[in-house]
């Protein structure tokens, strides 16, 4: 029974690990249990979730892949739609192996997916530092599925925080219009000095006409641009309201709010210079 809540115990760990620390809970899990093989076997099924969840990219025959649930084949396989090809990816070690062929019907849906993956990189490409994109094509009985997937990421663990950005974009394609669902989430992770999680996501959606390829493209990437910056100045306003609330209202004994840095070698230089002055002031006195 111990051993069963133990590996409970990191089944919880490796599920809770944020976008860019996995590969961290599982070389500390590692060191704590003394068990090596036990959490590389749970961490090589968790990791591939976790990877898919977060859009995980990688870099493969010279261009950026996403990891997700819509190009997964199963069997640790995933789907290239630009290059046409599959791969096997080992979600522990971060390689990819085995790639092979996988044709793809050059019909209708295809060449909608192309124009929107086209149209969707200049615009990840001009408004994102660090942004990467895939489209996907999936079947769902006679109806066509596209899925547009975005995400940008900043892992910086040296400065203590890590963040990501991600979005994904589903409508079918149906005669005349059709009706735009996209889902917005962000994470960051703050530890230094403290454990600060934030998550925020968002749902929205939209009729766009689905009249041609080309124009729809261009109405999406438009609707897709104005819910991001939405979305951002959402968050920017919450960001600022909350950090007012915090140290206008909430502390025991309200501070001054001049968000700048003390200098307190100043400060105490300055305390040194005046104590001296004093008692130069106290010997002349008496």
């Amino acid at each position: 029974p111990r051993d069963s809540e133990d590996k409970g115990q990191q089944k919880v760990l490796l599920r809770q690990s944020l976008p860019g620390e996995f590969g961290q809970v599982v070389r500390d899990l590692s060191a704590l249990v003394q068990d090596e093989q036990l959490v590389r076997q749970e961490a090589a099924r968790i990791g591939a979730c976790h990877n898919k969840n977060n859009f995980t990219p990688i870099q493969i025959n010279g261009h950026t892949v996403l990891l997700t649930h819509y190009n997964d084949l199963g069997g640790n396989r995933f789907f290239d739609p630009q290059d046409k090809f599959s791969f096997e990816f080992d979600h522990l070690r971060g390689v990819t192996r085995k790639p092979q062929l996988h044709g793809v019907m050059l019909d209708e849906g295809e060449l909608w997916r192309e124009t929107l993956h086209k149209g969707l990189k200049a615009y990840v490409s001009c408004h994102f530092p660090v942004g990467n994109c895939c489209v996907f094509k999936k079947s769902l009985g006679k109806r066509q599925v596209l899925v547009a997937c975005i995400e940008a990421h900043q892992y910086q663990p040296s400065n203590h925080w890590n963040s990501l950005w991600k979005s994904d974009w589903t409508f079918a394609l149906t005669p005349f219009t059709t009706q735009v669902t996209g889902i917005f989430l962000l994470q960051i992770h703050y530890f230094k000095d403290a454990n600060l999680h934030v998550t925020v996501s968002k749902s929205v959606s939209d009729t766009l006409n689905t009249i041609d390829q080309s124009q729809f493209a261009t109405d999406f990437v438009k609707f897709l641009k104005a819910e991001d910056t939405r979305f951002h100045t959402a968050i920017l306003k919450n960001i600022q309201a909350f950090s007012e609330d915090i140290w206008g209202k909430k502390l025991r004994r309200k501070l001054p709010v001049t968000r700048s840095f003390i200098n307190w070698s100043k400060l105490l230089n300055d305390h040194h210079l005046n104590t001296n002055e004093i008692g130069k002031e106290g010997l002349q006195r008496y």
